[in-house]
């Protein structure tokens, strides 16, 4: 369930020392679910998604207006998505 991945993703990030802020804008349909902040000024927004579930256009529009504007943005949609967004993150 997207509930466990957000969870599992929380707990994976806070390992690290870092923060996964739950990431809500009343203003802005579509931000991303976390707003992950790790140590050394790294910063992601991660969109949390079950698989098989849906990311709807407004979310992927605010993912690539992130990455456009240079910041760090993608969509999780299971704990192994988790797991190799940490390596990355941590490369």
């Amino acid at each position: 369930m997207e509930r466990d991945i957000e969870r599992y993703l929380v707990k994976r990030v806070k390992d690290l020392g870092g923060v996964a802020y739950k990431f809500v804008s009343p203003a802005h349909r579509g931000v991303a679910d976390r707003l992950v902040v790790l140590p050394g000024g790294r910063v992601w927004f991660v969109e949390v998604k079950a698989p098989g579930g849906r990311l709807s256009l407004l979310q992927q529009v605010f993912l690539d207006g992130m990455v456009k504007l240079g910041h760090n943005a993608c969509v999780v949609w299971s704990k192994e998505d988790v797991d190799q967004l940490i390596e990355e993150m941590t490369e």
